[in-house]
């Protein structure tokens, strides 16, 4: 099990204590700029080791930024709090962005990052909670994140800690049926503390989401099974902010997140193919000038 970089840990504290207390504009520049790290580090795991999900990291890169810059309840000293905010990637394809924003908030070296899916690291191509902190349960076959949520949230509810648990789906990933008898489940019970984010970006591999399985009117979806729905622009992490405020409805919130695939880089944005495509060299270059321009 890999450990907590104190120092990173620290200043991730005074970081998301800053953004909390900050006016929204202040508070937005920051999760910007922890997006961008967090890209940026994605774009090197993958260039390094020569695979990855670099489409689905980075749609999903300013929901990370957001929940873990300035909602989550969590502390990287600690990560196995009893009172912990649980949070939980069921996209676990998108693996290195989950990671490259752990190591931003100190859960472990920055350093590691480089070990991505080599032989005997910790940072598989998938996430395993037995190696790496901050990881609440082991996610990659899809369909499995949100009935694993829905357990954690009956579970802060029999503890009585108000903790809550927050599980970013993929949107080709609903097309799992496992997907809807948990959202059916945590509808009935009025799981409060629950909240599932759709990272829609409308691609899954190799194709369109409404060419393979149509998932729209996906909101309506969601309030049919008993929740709160708020859209929002995924890359807006003001609008992020807003979505992911508490329940207020005695229901469990749906955010569906509209995104772009490869956000951040216009060769890369929603395109098909980057589902699990390599950049090469000169790729490489170019992406990072579009990310840091």
């Amino acid at each position: 099990m890999l450990t907590a970089d104190l120092a990173t840990a620290a200043g991730y504290r005074r970081l998301q204590r800053s953004i909390r207390s900050e006016d929204p504009d202040r508070a937005v520049e920051h999760l910007r700029a922890m997006s961008t790290d967090i890209r940026l580090r994605v774009l090197e795991m993958i260039d390094r080791a020569g695979l990855g999900h670099i489409g689905g990291d980075f749609s999903v890169t300013d929901i990370l930024a957001t929940l873990f810059g300035a909602v989550l309840d969590v502390d990287p000293e600690h990560p196995g709090a009893p009172g912990r905010d649980r949070f939980i990637l069921s996209k676990g394809h998108a693996a290195a962005s989950l990671y490259a924003t752990l190591a931003y908030c100190g859960y472990f070296p920055q350093s590691e990052l480089a070990t991505f899916t080599a032989p005997s690291s910790a940072l598989n191509g998938h996430p395993n909670r037995r190696k790496v902190p901050g990881v609440e349960t082991n996610t990659g076959p899809l369909g499995h994140g949100l009935p694993v949520a829905v357990g954690c949230a009956l579970g802060a509810r029999l503890r009585g800690d108000g903790s809550r648990t927050v599980v970013v789906l993929g949107d080709g990933e609903l097309q799992e049926g496992s997907n809807w008898e948990a959202a059916m489940t945590a509808g009935h019970q009025g799981l409060t503390g629950l909240c599932a984010v759709v990272d829609r970006n409308r691609l899954q591999q190799g194709a369109r989401t409404e060419e393979t399985v149509g998932l729209d009117p996906l909101a309506g979806k969601w309030d049919a099974f008993g929740w709160e729905v708020r859209e929002a622009d995924g890359h807006d992490h003001a609008a992020l902010l807003a979505a992911f405020a508490p329940a207020t409805s005695g229901r469990p919130v749906a955010v569906v997140a509209h995104t772009v695939k490869g956000k951040g880089v216009s060769f890369i944005e929603d395109r098909a193919e980057w589902h699990h495509r390599v950049p090469d060299q000169d790729q490489v270059h170019a992406a990072v000038k579009e990310l840091t321009r």
